[in-house]
């Protein structure tokens, strides 16, 4: 018996492709497999949908006559939306400067809709983890302008334990809430210490020198 892919969830697809068979092909066979799609009968369509819509993954074709793959795949990469690109050609350039602008993957016509639905799913993760990435990096980087002492604190654990910034704030702030306390404190007291620790070595350093030349 063959088994197939389970959709966990139901994510909208937007499909975009100016030849009308591969479209309604696609479209249905992704539907029945459990997706959410919006078809787009070329480049200009779909920029008019992605205006209008938001979408969990883009199919998108390379070459279509209006506007071009690679023209949409430049908006999508400026908002972050995830795409696999849909090509007939083996045009190793076209498929890397997508690559180069944020595609996910490539599927190669004609597609077999049993064979691409591990492909959409892959991408559907590796877009999830990828946003996951962009949260962190921006939820470290508003706390870090927003407070001096905790942007300091941040640099003494990353040169002190060797960390990346991102785990250098998850240590400081995981200790705060053990202490169930603000992050900013914490991060003064720390910034603090080091400080007076700072100073008590060029005092220690200082005394050194004089006394050696006495």
């Amino acid at each position: 018996m063959e088994e197939k892919t389970e959709i966990m969830s139901n994510p909208g697809i937007l499909i975009v492709d100016n030849d009308r068979l591969v479209l309604a092909t696609l479209s249905s066979g992704l539907e029945k497999a459990g997706y959410a799609i919006t078809p787009a009968a070329g480049g200009k369509e779909a920029l008019e949908l992605l205006g209008e819509e938001n979408f969990d993954l883009v199919i998108l074709d390379i070459r279509m006559p209006d506007v071009s793959g690679i023209d949409v795949s430049t908006l999508l990469n400026a908002r972050n939306i995830p795409f696999l690109v849909l090509t007939a050609y083996s045009d190793t350039e076209l498929v890397e400067s997508m690559t180069v602008n944020g595609a996910l993957g490539y599927l190669i016509k004609p597609v077999d809709i049993e064979q691409i639905v591990p492909a959409i799913e892959a991408a559907l993760n590796r877009a999830s983890e990828i946003h996951r990435l962009r949260e962190k990096e921006q939820h470290l980087r508003y706390a870090l302008e927003g407070d001096r002492n905790t942007s300091k604190a941040v640099g003494i654990l990353m040169e002190r334990y060797r960390l990346t910034g991102e785990d250098a704030f998850q240590m400081l702030r995981m200790h705060a809430r053990s202490q169930r306390r603000k992050i900013d404190e914490v991060a003064g007291e720390l910034v603090g210490a080091e400080t007076v620790l700072n100073d008590r070595l060029l005092h220690s350093t200082h005394k050194d020198n004089i006394n050696n030349r006495s």
